[in-house]
């Protein structure tokens, strides 16, 4: 590796498996080093119960992305999800007292003010997105560069998360004996891995969807509209399966990644499957239309949430990218088919590709692994940038971009 390179480094640390992704920032370009794999511990519901355990989970997939980088890593950016993440409009108004020319200090401190939100006593913000600017009264300006007037109005999203949570997870890096470089809201971390600066403008959102949370993120016009959490994850659909056939955990996840769809139509669902059965006792049959139906109205009631968050910030029809799916429970077979049966938009799996990370290995093209390479991506962003203030990601993209 050159010594003029960095290390960006993207740690996904989830309920069900913990990711590494080591890279090298070299001349503004990030290439693949390593990466690392480890069952997860510690958590449940998607908090941190046990930091010891999520810390020896992270302990483990660090060393074994480190031993295929060669390398030795020190800080890591982070990923932050679930219930506990939410986001809110904002507003900061900003007068001069006279008409006047504008500039980017003069943007960053509307931002500023418009970030100064109230928030609850357990509550921080975790990221600052700049929508637009208001000069004057006149609306709608992205980037109002040298423009003149003697007020001005920023609109943002603000995304907060809970303090406690926010810092078990911090701890638990630092437990690993790692620094955190930055935290980052996990489906805008993997919208930079798959999201191009067009696909924002024109409409896109992003839906990661993990064992124990499900986030979604909306852009329109390269701006954030929306960052918030569903109340439905991968685990749900799991309980349901072995709710109705009455059988373990284990073996309802088995049936599901083997047999299941998310909608019915698209397998046979004719045929018969055999289904375990208490030890001593012999295995049944069950037709696989009944786990298909188990699987589509959960899938179902996920999108119709998805829809009601759309209309929520009038998207429902305007996703001319369509929507990306990202995370574990986007592996379910069907899941893109339903996403465009009750959005009427077109759905697809999100994916790092060799376009975003130098020497991206085909066995990592898959959305389980889209947020961890964001990570490393964002990492890398911060990097050249250099921001002069933590968390204002947002805000650094739309000066310096």
């Amino acid at each position: 590796m050159a010594s003029k390179a960095q290390l960006v480094v993207g740690l996904d640390a989830g309920s069900s498996r913990t990711r590494c992704v080591i890279c090298a920032l070299e001349g503004g370009f990030i290439r693949y080093l390593g990466h690392g794999l480890a069952p997860a511990a510690g958590w449940a519901k998607g908090r941190v119960t046990d930091q010891d355990a999520v810390a020896e989970s992270i302990r483990a997939a660090v060393t074994d992305a480190q031993h295929g980088a060669q390398v030795s890593v020190e800080a890591v950016t982070v990923g932050v999800g679930g219930m506990h993440v939410h986001g809110a409009h904002s507003r900061g108004l900003y007068e001069f007292g006279r008409p006047r020319e504008i500039d980017a200090a003069d943007m960053a401190y509307a931002v500023e003010l418009a970030s100064e939100v109230r928030l609850e006593r357990d509550r921080l913000v975790l990221h600052v997105e700049p929508q637009d600017f208001t000069l004057d009264g006149r609306a709608g300006y992205r980037k109002p560069h040298n423009g003149v007037c003697s007020r001005l109005e920023a609109n943002v999203h603000v995304i907060s998360a809970s303090f406690q949570e926010h810092q078990a997870i911090v701890a638990a890096v630092h437990l690993a004996h790692l620094a955190v470089e930055e935290t980052v809201f996990e489906p805008m971390a993997a919208a930079y891995a798959c999201f191009t600066q067009e696909m924002r403008a024109r409409g896109v959102a992003l839906l990661d969807m993990g064992l124990d949370s499900t986030d979604l993120v909306v852009y329109d016009g390269e701006a954030m509209l929306l960052a918030s959490s569903i109340p439905i994850w991968a685990d749900h659909f799991t309980r349901d399966v072995a709710s109705v056939f009455k059988v373990t955990y284990e073996d309802a996840e088995c049936l599901k990644q083997q047999y299941g769809c998310a909608l019915l139509g698209l397998t046979a669902d004719s045929s018969l499957i055999e289904v375990p059965s208490p030890e001593g006792r012999p295995p049944r049959e069950a037709r696989r239309s009944d786990l298909n139906e188990i699987l589509e109205a959960r899938a179902e009631e996920l999108f119709h949430y998805v829809r009601a968050e759309l209309q929520r910030v009038g998207m429902e029809r305007s996703l001319l990218e369509g929507i990306v799916l990202s995370g574990g429970g986007a592996l379910l077979n069907g899941m893109c088919d339903m996403a465009e049966r009750v959005l009427n938009c077109q759905a697809g799996n999100g994916l790092a590709t060799e376009n975003d990370i130098g020497e991206w290995p085909e066995e990592l093209k898959s959305p389980l692994w889209t947020s961890a390479a964001g990570l490393a991506m964002y990492s890398g962003k911060l990097k050249l940038h250099r921001p002069p203030r933590r968390r204002m990601g947002g805000l650094m993209g739309l000066v310096l971009r």
